[in-house]
């Protein structure tokens, strides 16, 4: 079984259809990594972008309680998703989330909750 954590803010609010049982919520997640270092020794980094899947409970919840720019801790899975498209055999995965957590809020929730 893989075990699989992502750190990040969204970089926009999550797009939630459907309700209860069909519920499904779409987020992207951004985050900063370490990418060495420049010439002159200084550290580098670079930007991961995520699209995670969240169904049911989860994704209402997403939907409902998070802004752009919130930070979500999640735990998720990679599902391969193969397919044709025009003959061609297209090769993806979809990281669908098994379980979250809400983190640091962002700007929009801050400036909601001051008015």
């Amino acid at each position: 079984m893989q075990s699989n954590m992502f750190i990040g803010n969204l970089a926009k609010a999550p797009v939630l259809a459907g309700n209860a049982e069909r519920a499904v919520c779409k987020f992207v997640l951004i985050s900063n990594e370490y990418a060495g270092k420049d010439e002159q020794g200084q550290a580098k980094e670079r930007q991961v972008s995520l699209q995670f899947t969240a169904f049911r409970g989860k994704a209402e919840a997403i939907a409902k309680h998070t802004f752009k720019g919130d930070q979500l801790i999640v735990d998720y899975r990679i599902e391969n998703n193969h397919y044709q498209k025009e003959g061609e055999d297209i090769y993806d995965y979809n990281f669908i989330v098994e379980d979250f957590s809400f983190g640091a809020p962002g700007k929009e929730k801050q400036a909601a909750r001051a008015a």
